[in-house]
């Protein structure tokens, strides 16, 4: 089953609708670095969204997002007549949150520090994203909408093993 049939619905929605979800409106044309718009958008969708909630509704928010993220993404990329379009960032968007899986009590216990954690979060995935290591680059191959966003959920969760790591190590000096 190709990813399309899992969101039919989409070619219902008018172009209009489709590209300005995928790429946030204007902010996926913003500036030469349009995913970096996205990620900064999506730790804002984290702190708001994501941060507060228990992990059994964290995942299944996080699902939801993931799902629609796919299916805009995808019908995006058939709208603009480009594979994995760089205006396209919902795909960071819903990527940062699996970031900080599990590490809202560590956010918490680092009280003033929290915002390093996030930083340092954001600066992983773009590098995660940018460079695409660990064969996260071959998840682009991946038809429509999943190849736009697995491989930044793949940078997400290569960047929340590092956050783990990062925060096992830093927590003695600084809680």
């Amino acid at each position: 089953m190709t990813p399309e049939k899992w969101h039919p619905w989409t070619v219902l929605l008018p172009s209009p609708i489709i590209t300005n979800v995928a790429t946030l409106g204007k902010l996926g044309y913003l500036g030469k670095a349009p995913g970096t718009n996205g990620s900064v958008a999506g730790v804002l969708l984290y702190t708001v969204m994501f941060y507060p909630l228990e992990p059994f509704f964290y995942f299944l928010i996080l699902a939801a997002w993931i799902y629609l993220a796919i299916a805009f993404c995808g019908e995006a990329e058939n709208r603009l007549f480009k594979r994995d379009p760089g205006e396209v960032i919902l795909d960071e968007v819903v990527a940062m949150p699996v970031c900080f899986i599990g590490l809202q009590g560590a956010i918490a216990a680092f009280g003033a520090w929290a915002w390093t954690i996030l930083l340092l979060g954001f600066g992983l995935f773009r590098l995660f994203d940018i460079l695409k290591p660990f064969g996260i680059k071959k998840l682009q191959d991946l038809p429509g909408g999943l190849g736009v966003v697995v491989d930044d959920l793949a940078a997400g969760v290569a960047t929340c093993i590092c956050l783990h790591f990062a925060v096992y190590f830093a927590a003695p000096y600084i809680v």
